[in-house]
């Protein structure tokens, strides 16, 4: 070996070195950092935001057609959103609601702007859902509860949300939350308040079930 290569040798160890003091360090830092937020993401258990659909305004919900299997619909729901975590926040990127009727979407999704829900804080929407002659499929079972006073619906929220633990953000998880509502009709609708023309405003207060 001549002391040209012996000179290059010695070159490039010496920089093997100095890359692995460099890098090392810098390696167990981030694994340790990780390690910090595993833990106290573990010991915190973030729970689930908790959805109550306070109340619905009805200002059309008339079926058309011939078959009768043309909805059009508008409708104002109230829904508020606690986050139960007193060291967590949660951030919404994404809320879509709209309404269904025997597991068929029977109004279009509304989208709810992206927030941020601080440490036990309670956030309160109150979006319009509807749509002009949307064609549902069960007509004779909507037309006969509408007949008999009543319609069974599901709200629902699809969404994505994040947690935030101090300076740290989770990625995304999908939201999905369900709001049972029965709408009554007629003259006199049960648990309804006329408050406008053709417009009845139903207290519901219905918990709804949040799977994330």
């Amino acid at each position: 070996m001549t002391s040209k290569d012996c000179g290059s040798h010695h070159s490039h160890s010496r920089r093997r070195k100095i890359l692995r003091r460099i890098v090392f360090p810098i390696v167990a830092f981030i694994a340790l950092i990780l390690v910090v937020i595993f833990l106290t993401w573990a010991i915190l258990r973030p729970s689930k935001p908790r959805f109550v659909l306070l109340d619905a305004t009805v200002y059309s919900f008339n079926v058309s057609g011939d078959p009768p299997n043309l909805l059009t619909s508008n409708i104002q729901m109230t829904l508020s959103s606690r986050n139960p975590n007193d060291k967590i926040g949660i951030y919404y990127d994404r809320l879509d609601v709209y309404a269904a009727y025997q597991s068929q979407q029977i109004t279009f999704p509304t989208s709810i702007q992206p927030t941020y829900q601080g440490h036990e804080e309670v956030s309160v929407w109150s979006p319009f859902v509807g749509g002009n002659s949307v064609p549902i499929a069960p007509y004779n079972a909507l037309s006969l509860e509408q007949s008999s006073g009543g319609i069974r619906l599901m709200v629902h929220i699809d969404g994505r949300v994040r947690w935030k633990v101090g300076a740290f953000t989770t990625g995304t998880y999908h939201l999905y939350v369900r709001c049972p509502a029965i709408i009554s009709f007629g003259d006199s609708p049960r648990g309804g308040v006329i408050v406008g023309d053709n417009a009845v405003k139903y207290t519901l207060t219905n918990g709804c079930s949040v799977s994330v």
